[in-house]
């Protein structure tokens, strides 16, 4: 059986999608053990009726040799350092690398929250099957309002089949899940399962009408903590894709990219020409007068 599935190309400024076409394939992701290794691909068998590959944090050296292929055609839509935190040391050690006006504003930001909730920080931690339920129950609430939900489509999942999952890791002992609370009322949540000594940061969110309260950066910064003090895990994977809440919180990076291997069939030579035409353009765009068009588009 295939391991390749119709997956959208999407055409996007920004986080909105104008169009996609879709193409079937075989998606293909390193770990982060994998991408600071460097390690070869190895890639699923196509079927006749499928169109290539979509590759995932590919390390940059790996990426290279796999674009030299002579028998696919090869498109990188984006590169960037896949971030991440050493968690092997003391908490202390981690804080000792920020600068020094960075832990002076991490450490302002978490009294202020605390001053809002009677003094004391109201961070509730959840890794077993039925505390994850609750966590589910409650994160929801604050995903319904977030960005990441609303324009994304990246909020923490809802329905049956995701529960089903997050319940199955945690029985394994294989997440761990965060609320930061205020009046009893969640207002920020971060979700992050386990690959082996590896925790992955999947999804974060606030709820906006707490933005200038800083909500996402003190429940990162107090999970650090309880995550280090624990001493089970090695490193904080903040995943694909650089934005600054991954820059502030990461200690290392290694260069990745997200690329497409396809076919060389005549509808995938077109696919490739539109992405790069429209990915160039858009690039264009935001050296010129147009960079504020596309942005006020893109939101």
């Amino acid at each position: 059986m295939s391991a390749a599935l119709p997956q959208p190309l999407r055409f996007q400024l920004g986080a909105r999608t104008l169009f996609s076409v879709r193409r079937r394939l075989a998606t293909v992701g390193w770990s982060l053990d994998e991408a600071l290794a460097g390690e070869p691909s190895a890639l699923p068998v196509l079927a006749p009726g499928d169109h290539g590959y979509l590759l995932r944090s590919v390390p940059e050296a790996e990426a290279e040799r796999l674009a030299a292929r002579s028998d696919m055609l090869a498109f990188v839509r984006q590169r960037y350092p896949r971030r991440y935190a050493d968690l092997s040391g003391s908490f202390d050690d981690y804080m000792a690398t920020f600068s020094a006006r960075t832990r002076s504003t991490l450490r302002r930001k978490t009294r202020k929250f605390a001053e809002l909730s009677g003094g004391t920080l109201d961070l509730r931690s959840y890794r077993g099957a039925e505390e994850i339920e609750e966590f589910h129950a409650l994160a929801r609430r604050v995903s319904r309002k977030t960005y990441q939900e609303k324009l994304l489509d990246a909020g923490l999942p809802e329905g049956a089949e995701a529960l089903a999952e997050m319940r199955r890791l945690a029985a394994r002992d294989r997440v761990r899940a965060w609320l930061l609370c205020l009046e009893g009322q969640p207002v920020s949540y971060l979700y992050a399962p386990a690959n082996g000594e590896t925790l992955i940061y999947a999804y974060l969110g606030y709820d906006p009408d707490f933005a200038r309260h800083s909500p996402g950066a003190v429940l990162q910064i107090e999970a650090m903590r309880e995550v280090i003090e624990e001493g089970r895990f090695r490193r904080f994977d903040f995943t694909e894709g650089d934005g600054q809440h991954k820059r502030q919180f990461a200690t290392g990076s290694v260069a990745c990219a997200d690329m497409l291997l396809l076919r060389p069939t005549a509808g995938n030579r077109a696919v490739i020409a539109a992405l790069k035409a429209f990915d160039g353009a858009v690039e264009i765009a935001k050296l010129f007068p147009l960079q504020g068009l596309v942005r006020r588009f893109a939101r």
